[in-house]
């Protein structure tokens, strides 16, 4: 759907939403979720509380949906650097490296939070959460890939996993 076939009353909440998305992920990077407050989070993006409790049901809510925004960045890093499937190894860690810096960019400029195996409590809310099962599912297929045709190709330590690695 275009930007022209919706409301302007839908782009606007469409706005705010996003607004609030962007807030929730620089409080969850600075902060944690546990320290995260939603009063914090309507402050900086300048609405009432309630009228962010529109857009997302619980803080849960909202940072879950701040991940999947992340997810959905990540995903969109990793195709932009990929026209087609690496064929070599060489390139394989090319790529990797490519996202480790965009990842290592984001977290000094404040825009990343932690991993949630970080927080237990934001990783509970998350393995419940489909919409961001499915990204790490598709990122990490992708991510596993490259790390073995790098370690195929000796770019990389085969005893490496790709935990280890990102």
């Amino acid at each position: 759907m275009t930007a022209a076939s919706i409301s302007f009353k839908q782009q606007v909440l469409r706005s705010r939403e996003e607004a609030i998305v962007n807030a929730a992920t620089r409080l969850l990077a600075e902060k944690g979720f546990d320290l995260m407050t939603v009063d914090e989070v309507a402050a900086e993006v300048g609405i009432a509380k309630a009228s962010l409790y529109k857009h997302f049901a619980s803080k849960e809510a909202l940072a879950a949906a701040a991940m999947v925004s992340l997810m959905d960045r990540a995903l969109a890093q990793v195709h932009t650097q990929t026209p087609a499937e690496p064929t070599s190894g060489e390139l394989a860690l090319t790529l990797i490296k490519s996202l480790i810096r965009w990842a290592l960019q984001l977290q000094l400029a404040g825009e990343m939070p932690s991993l949630p195996t970080q927080n237990s409590a934001l990783r509970a809310v998350l393995l419940k959460h489909p919409p961001y099962l499915e990204r790490l599912m598709s990122l990490s297929a992708v991510l596993g890939g490259w790390i073995m045709l790098a370690q195929q190709a000796g770019q990389l330590r085969a005893h490496h996993t790709a935990e280890m690695i990102f």
